[in-house]
């Protein structure tokens, strides 16, 4: 095969073969394919699209790449959830514990965080002791005894996802839906879940700005998924604001505590529960309604809470954290932000408020930066709240390497404030099934 005949043939709109895809997928893993010729091609794609079938085989070339994760030996369905990414976004330490209660099996590989959004592996290794880097073995045995572990991905899993989003980032090819789907998919059906759960955000912090955009990439994942066998759903989700209140590695452990412990409530709780009911449904209850109830059940009851305490120990992190939060890193100094006008909330520039937080150390802005786990915003208000002159809008936890003004000054002006309040958009957009695109 020529890659400048493939280049010319996708420039042309044409489709490429199942066996074409692979070829020049691996090829440019192994280093045969120079960049210039992966990146017209890429270039290509954005413009002229690809089919279904393309967009199938380019994730299937891109999954088997590298390791594939066996999960065979653990017991019972597994089922992976996944977010395509937003700012005080901590589901996941709340909605899989409540899943893993209810007797669904939860392997989870996670990611780390890189500028505005936060990543779940960040968050859990604020916790003392806590250890993400688990080898198969460990991962799979944890998983039987406790029904839930969340470890780092490893190094060889999808080697094509790494090589071509590094290429794409600086060729301008980011932002096209076959691409992304590509790129989010191929890393769930590598670990190895029997089902995938997929909140798709939308709104000004997310990378799908676009509420259509958003509803696509939805429809194109969960295709993906289904025409591989594994069972997959989509939530479209607001991150037009931070979901939760807290921004930072261990205000976000400390926040998803007390939504585990029943002492708060809100969008993360609410979310939360709607992504645990749809693991349970995609599993073990097929009525949602009853998957529903049976999550609520879990974090009501307690039983969640412990879940995830066995896992925090497990992975040999200190429990005793979740009795007293101030063994989790604490900042050097605490800045309150306060509201120079009377007013309500309009809105928030969720992104600016990501990188505020990245300023003071809850985030990189490179892949080698070093976390301060104790860095981060605490907010006070949501959009539509009533504010007062002098009222805290916020709490920004600060150390060493804290660039405090330039955090001050991108968190202030990324809460917007009118004198009007205005109506809110919904928590959850609606649901992408195999069947059906449901509008709620």
């Amino acid at each position: 095969m020529l890659m400048p005949e493939l280049i010319a043939r996708k420039k042309a709109g044409l489709a490429l073969s199942d066996e074409e895809i692979a070829w020049w997928v691996n090829s440019y893993v192994k280093g045969v394919i120079p960049d210039y010729q992966v990146a017209a091609l890429l270039m290509a794609i954005c413009f002229r699209g690809m089919s279904s079938r393309e967009t199938t085989a380019l994730t299937m070339a891109m999954a088997h790449s590298g390791d594939m994760v066996d999960l065979s030996t653990i017991e019972g369905f597994k089922v992976d959830k996944h977010s395509t990414g937003g700012v005080a976004d901590t589901t996941t330490l709340i909605a899989t514990p409540i899943a893993a209660a209810c007797g669904v099996k939860v392997a989870k590989m996670s990611g780390r965080g890189l500028g505005h959004t936060g990543g779940t592996v960040d968050k859990l290794e604020s916790i003392p002791g806590f250890d993400a880097a688990l080898s198969p073995e460990r991962f799979v045995g944890i998983v039987n005894r406790v029904g839930l572990a969340v470890t780092g991905q490893s190094g060889n899993l999808v080697p094509a996802d790494k090589a071509l989003y590094a290429l794409r980032d600086v060729t301008a090819t980011v932002d096209s839906i076959p691409l992304i789907a590509s790129s989010v998919m191929s890393k769930k059906i590598a670990a190895g879940a029997d089902a995938i759960v997929l909140d798709v955000k939308t709104g000004d912090g997310a990378f799908m700005r676009d509420l259509q955009d958003a509803f696509e990439l939805a429809r194109v994942m969960v295709e993906i998924g289904s025409a591989v066998g594994k069972r997959t759903v989509a939530l479209v989700t607001d991150m037009d604001q931070p979901l939760g209140m807290a921004v930072g590695n261990s205000l976000e452990v400390q926040e998803a505590l007390e939504v585990l412990k029943g002492k708060t409530g809100g969008a993360l709780r609410d979310l939360s529960i709607l992504l645990a009911a749809e693991m349970l449904a995609v599993s073990m209850y097929p009525d949602r309604p009853k998957a529903r109830r049976a999550a609520e059940d879990a974090l009501i009851s307690g039983r969640a809470l412990e879940r995830f305490r066995m896992m925090i120990e497990a992975q040999g992190g200190n429990s005793a954290i979740m009795d007293d939060p101030e063994l989790l890193p604490q900042p050097k100094k605490k800045i309150l932000v306060l509201s120079n006008r009377d007013g309500f909330v309009t809105g928030f520039d969720t992104e600016a408020v990501g990188r505020a937080a990245v300023y003071l150390g809850a985030g990189r802005a490179a892949k080698e930066d070093e976390l301060d786990y104790a860095a981060g915003i605490m907010l006070n208000k949501r959009a539509g709240d009533r504010v007062i002159h002098g009222e805290m809008l916020a709490v920004m936890h600060a150390g060493d390497r804290s660039d405090v003004a330039e955090a001050e000054h991108t968190l202030r002006s990324a809460i917007h404030i009118g004198s009007e309040a205005v109506m809110q958009r919904p928590l959850v957009f609606g649901r992408v099934t195999s069947t059906e695109t449901e509008i709620f």
